[in-house]
């Protein structure tokens, strides 16, 4: 059966991942995202295309959400007490403790601080966490008798994972947001080489090749200091979790180098709760945070502090981080309003912002002078804006060194802006030979997928199998004293087996119950008969003066040093010296190199012969080449050879 990929969202857009998978019946949905941008019906996957009856909970086999971002996650709640999905949903430990803060987050930015209508209550998110089902790195785990799953290490967000989902013979991994390079407080993402007929991988940065990590440290940290040595303040818009911790660790160390006092802040309640469950996690971080968490914890920040609502206006420099990223609201937009409008403050931008964002806004206008933040409001901006790539998703280097490292029969790219992915993808196509898609949202891409037949085997075919196929291969062997000038090298002969067995599938009728016979055995079966077609050509192979002298007339007495063996003894030590891969066999009245056959021809007309004149110097001693059909190459080989010879004496 096809493996069938609906792409519900994330399809040539960064927001609201969810696709769902169909492997030889089984149907599963990686991700439940909401998009940021949009508050209209855009805003949620179309879940209808996924059962028109509306019983998601028998169309579906299991839901698997990769890591705590909304984009990701944030329309889970909705489907599973709204929509009325009651079935299992697997994520990892980190993920299940961190979702329901980040949930209820983003519940409140949009519902008690944009007022908009409540899609799902807070008692809703608990609700949907009981059908949550926690997995470890590496678990595998059997959702029913036919589909199992696994989860990778994936970096990007703090219990980020891929998922390896595997139907019968049918395996796929689905990377969700991943990193190829390690950071301060995660490492790179990890997986096994695994035998896949797709993966389906996030392309955020599609085509963009990042420059040094310290260059981008360099300069944040100096336009950091630039503004708040000036007297200015400095808003940081990030999401809890993730970029707050890993730009807090470099400020950290900055700040104890540079004997600095300015605050640093992070907004009141989601991060600092955050940052607890980072100490209690500290397993699922880098390694340097996990050697050194015996004498220090990493995430014990020595120079933040607590930010509160009525510090905004407060006179001083400081650097804030503040929740939602990509000033989509919430407490971000609220002192986004207020600073911007003064020169000496500084907005930074650390990653990706999504279309229809305020974030987006700012990075889109060349010099922007106004900004739109909702559809009464416009607010001035006067203020210095950077966008520093600070992002924890791989770039296009990282997404084709996972995909050259899997090598799957397919690639489906999600979560990506439409040109960008289109470049990737021929890319991938022309640099590895992976057919490769991007589809658009409620779009589905059909691929063929892989199913094993297991076959008995006739005693004829495995014996067949067990015949040597020796071929004898000329290497040099080095002494172990390779500084001494002018060493002599040895010529060793290098020994290779490659043996090659031929048969034939025979599948009952059936179609249960299939073995694999000889080539000769399938004739008798079927009640044919052996049909070969063969080639023959007369070769003519040039012999020295010193032969001329002593060679009589084909068909009288030769003496010893001329008759056939003596030829054929001749011509085997010369094919043998300039053929050495092949192995030739002599059994002394005819050679024979795999099916190709070469014996002395002692007609005087023969119809296989083509007439050529020899060499002056020189008579030609003819050989009679035959071959089957299939053996050009090795044929023209030979005799090419063959031509080019001239047998000696001795």
């Amino acid at each position: 059966m096809p493996i069938e990929c609906l792409v519900l969202g994330a399809g040539q857009e960064v927001g609201k991942s969810c696709v769902v998978v169909t492997i030889n019946g089984k149907k599963i949905m990686f991700d439940c995202g909401m998009h940021l941008g949009y508050v209209d019906h855009r805003r949620y996957p179309d879940f209808s295309l996924i059962s028109k009856t509306g019983d998601f909970t028998n169309a579906l086999s299991c839901i698997i959400i990769t890591h705590y971002h909304q984009d990701h996650i944030g329309a889970l709640p909705y489907f599973t007490e709204v929509c009325g999905y009651n079935g299992p949903i697997y994520m990892t430990y980190p993920t299940k403790a961190l979702a329901p803060l980040l949930l209820e987050d983003n519940r409140k930015v949009m519902v008690d601080r944009r007022g908009e209508k409540e899609l799902f209550s807070s008692e809703n998110i608990a609700e949907c966490m009981k059908k949550v089902i926690a997995v470890d790195l590496k678990q595998t785990v059997l959702v029913d008798r036919d589909l199992q799953i696994r989860a990778y290490y994936a970096g990007h967000v703090l219990g980020a994972a891929m998922f390896y989902a595997k139907v019968g013979d049918a395996a796929i991994v689905y990377t969700g947001d991943y990193n190829m390079m390690p950071e301060r407080h995660l490492g790179a993402a990890q997986i096994d080489r695994l035998q896949l007929d797709l993966v389906i991988t996030e392309s955020t940065y599609a085509a963009t090749l990042r420059d040094s990590k310290f260059a981008r440290e360099r300069e944040f940290l100096k336009a950091v200091h630039k503004c708040v040595a000036s007297g200015g303040k400095v808003l940081i818009p990030t999401f809890g979790l993730g970029r707050p911790q890993e730009l807090c660790m470099l400020l950290e160390d900055y700040w104890e180098r540079m004997h600095l006092k300015v605050p640093i802040y992070f907004s009141a309640g989601l991060t600092i709760q955050a940052n607890m469950y980072y100490k209690v996690l500290i397993n699922w971080t880098s390694q340097k945070v996990k050697s050194t968490s015996t004498t220090r914890n990493a995430f014990d920040f020595k120079h933040v502090h607590s930010f509160d609502r009525s510090m905004i206006n407060a006179a001083g420099p400081c650097v804030l981080f503040a929740t939602p990223g990509m000033l989509n609201g919430g407490f971000s937009l609220e002192v986004f309003k207020q600073w911007a409008p003064y020169e000496q403050n500084l907005i930074i931008l650390p990653g990706y912002c999504g279309v229809g964002t305020v974030g987006h806004g700012l990075m889109s206008a060349k010099t922007p002078t106004k900004v739109k933040v909702d559809e009464s409001t416009q607010i001035d901006v006067r203020c210095q804006i950077h966008q520093m790539s600070f992002s924890a998703h791989t770039d296009k280097k990282g997404i084709m060194d996972l995909v050259k490292f899997l090598s799957p029969k397919h690639v489906i790219l999600v979560h990506g802006e439409k040109p960008k992915m289109a470049s990737l993808k021929e890319s991938i196509e022309s640099d590895f030979g992976i057919p490769c898609y991007y589809p658009a949202n409620n779009e589905t891409v059909r691929i063929p997928s892989t199913h094993y037949i297991k076959a008995d085997a006739s005693k004829e075919f495995l014996k067949s199998s067990l015949s040597p196929n020796f071929k004898f291969l000329q290497a040099t062997s080095r002494a172990d004293t390779d500084f001494i000038l002018n060493e002599r090298t040895e010529p060793l002969v290098r020994v290779c087996d490659d043996r090659v067995a031929e048969g034939a599938l025979i599948l009952q009728k059936d179609g249960q119950h299939s073995k694999i016979v000889h080539q000769n055995e399938l004739m008798v079966m079927v009640g044919g008969e052996n049909h070969e077609v063969q080639f023959a050509h007369c070769c003519p192979v040039r012999v020295s003066n010193e032969l001329k002298d002593v060679a009589l007339s084909p068909g009288e007495n030769m003496p010893p040093v001329l008759d056939k063996q003596s030829l054929l003894h001749l011509l085997y030590t010369k094919l043998s010296n300039d053929l050495q891969d092949l192995t030739i066999q002599n059994d002394g009245d005819r050679l024979q190199i795999e099916s190709f056959i070469v014996s002395v021809c002692l007609k005087e007309k023969c119809p296989h012969r083509i007439h050529v004149n020899p060499d002056s110097t020189s008579e030609a001693v003819n050989f009679c080449c035959v071959w089957s059909m299939g053996e050009e190459k090795l044929a023209w080989r030979v005799i090419s050879t063959m031509k080019n010879l001239e047998l000696k004496s001795g």
